[in-house]
């Protein structure tokens, strides 16, 4: 591939942390207050967690493992790549009184990160920048299952593949609408320049190069079978949590979504649980 693609996409991360903690960035407040807020997809597939163990994939700054903790779940632990993000996730944790916690590691080397955890986790929670940040998708399924007990689930949402097929400055964008970007059965890792960040519009980033993968749906549910889990459910939505095109508006009902304005063109969230054993 040429470049590293840990570090450069490591690099980013770290820096999208003070990013995302500054005026602009996420909304914390509600954390804070008590009851942290969800997206209304990933909330709906988790459920109850209830005295549940969560592990909870590719955390950032931890406020969806916090707000999980808010929920009832017996413990939650938080795994992430970039140190940054783990600290934020800390302050977080400690100011909100719960007792999250919180280990940095690679998504694909988190089974040697927490030794002793096999089949520990009543569920396994990843949702919204996840598997596009790496190439390995088997190896992530397989990480998946490695932690979750007989009957445990994966509960995952992100943005739908077909979505990531588009880009604001993708050919024949106009109208409103995205224009074509990626080939959809591509598979090989695309480098990406952009200095502007999705949750704070002010911001600039100096690690503004990424790399990421468009993983096909059936690469994804191909790679959870064959490591031996499920699935319950798949679905798709007309929604994401955050403004992935320009056209798109935030829900007049659930402010937790952005839509499509019109017609919903095509699907933006894809959702699934699955279940080992």
């Amino acid at each position: 591939m040429g470049e590293d693609w840990r570090a450069l996409n490591r690099a980013s991360w770290d820096e999208r942390a003070a990013v995302h903690l500054a005026p602009g960035g996420y909304d914390l407040s509600s954390h804070r207050a008590g009851r942290g807020r969800m997206d209304s997809i990933a909330e709906a597939e988790l459920g109850d967690v209830a005295g549940l163990r969560v592990l909870h994939l590719q955390c950032h700054i931890g406020d969806d493992t916090v707000a999980i903790a808010q929920r009832g779940a017996a413990e939650v632990v938080g795994v992430d790549f970039s140190p940054p993000a783990l600290a934020a996730a800390r302050a977080l944790a400690a100011e909100c009184g719960v007792a999250a916690r919180f280990v940095e590691s690679d998504v694909l080397a988190a089974d040697a990160a927490l030794p002793g955890e096999a089949a520990s986790f009543d569920r396994v929670f990843a949702s919204w920048g996840t598997i596009w940040w790496f190439p390995d998708l088997p190896g992530w399924a397989r990480i998946v299952a490695h932690f979750l007990k007989p009957g445990g689930a994966l509960v995952f949402a992100d943005a739908h593949p077909v979505a990531l097929v588009f880009d604001d400055v993708g050919r024949r964008a106009g109208d409103g609408l995205p224009g074509w970007e990626v080939p959809y059965f591509e598979r090989a890792g695309r480098i990406w320049d952009e200095p502007g960040d999705y949750a704070n519009e002010g911001a600039r980033l100096q690690n503004s190069r990424t790399m990421s993968w468009l993983h096909p749906l059936t690469d994804i549910l191909e790679a959870l079978r064959a490591a031996g889990l499920r699935l319950e459910r798949v679905r798709e939505h007309p929604a994401v949590c955050w403004q992935m095109f320009r056209g798109l508006v935030r829900d007049e009902v659930d402010p937790t979504l952005w839509r499509w304005p019109g017609e919903a063109w095509l699907p933006l969230g894809l959702s699934i649980t699955a279940v080992k054993g």
